[in-house]
């Protein structure tokens, strides 16, 4: 959590390689590589995923010919064969339905004309396809209204195991009535200044960012 621009989004948008950003020093650890040796879609396979704010509209593409695209590309790191799209169906439409989805949704192209929300629960079903060990979700709650924000993180709770974490950005409470964090960080001109739990979030709900550190 942070107010605009402390730095959120660019955190999130280094770790997994966007373009538009050089990190000049330091290094970025996971499972002991240096992400910063790596390109992007390296980072996806080795387990990191993000969700995006704006998701990109593709058309002329499947939701259910990226997704098993995606899929398999993982499946091909891990050393893994391929899936066939018979089988891949049957593995696909149980996690279209946790969401609530219309099965018709995996022959729409990817995004395009998709409403806000129907675009922030496309992006929790390619998380729930890839079973990331690292998803950052960048304002899933943004533009959502109860229904779907209910069954989005119905989605993301049923996704959290042992073995993988999920770094949350957002500006609301409301999210974390559905989601208990672990922690609850928060971050200001580029640096994390407060760490607590989810009382921290309570607080900034009641009395703002002065409630925080004063400012």
């Amino acid at each position: 959590m942070g107010k605009n621009g402390s730095g959120k989004s660019t955190f999130s948008k280094v770790l997994v390689g966007h373009p538009d950003y050089e990190v000049t020093g330091g290094s970025l650890l996971f499972k002991d590589k240096n992400l910063l040796d790596m390109e992007p879609e390296t980072r996806s396979h080795v387990g990191i995923f993000m969700s995006f704010q704006t998701p990109v509209e593709i058309p002329g593409v499947s939701n259910f010919d990226f997704l098993l695209m995606a899929f398999n590309a993982r499946r091909k790191n891990q050393g893994l064969p391929p899936v066939e799209p018979l089988e891949f169906y049957s593995f696909v439409t149980p996690k279209v339905a946790s969401l609530n989805m219309n099965p018709k949704f995996l022959d729409r192209n990817v995004n395009e004309g998709f409403s806000g929300g129907e675009k922030k629960r496309n992006e929790i079903l390619q998380l729930a396809v890839l079973q990331a060990d690292l998803a950052i979700l960048d304002e899933i709650d943004s533009g959502l209204d109860l229904d779907a924000l209910q069954d989005v993180a119905k989605a993301v709770n049923r996704l959290l195991t042992p073995r993988n974490s999920v770094l949350m950005i957002t500006h609301y409470q409301r999210l974390l009535d559905y989601i208990n964090p672990s922690y609850v960080h928060i971050m200001e001109n580029g640096r994390i200044v407060k760490t607590g739990d989810v009382s921290l979030a309570k607080l900034l709900e009641r009395e703002g960012y002065r409630g925080i550190y004063g400012s």
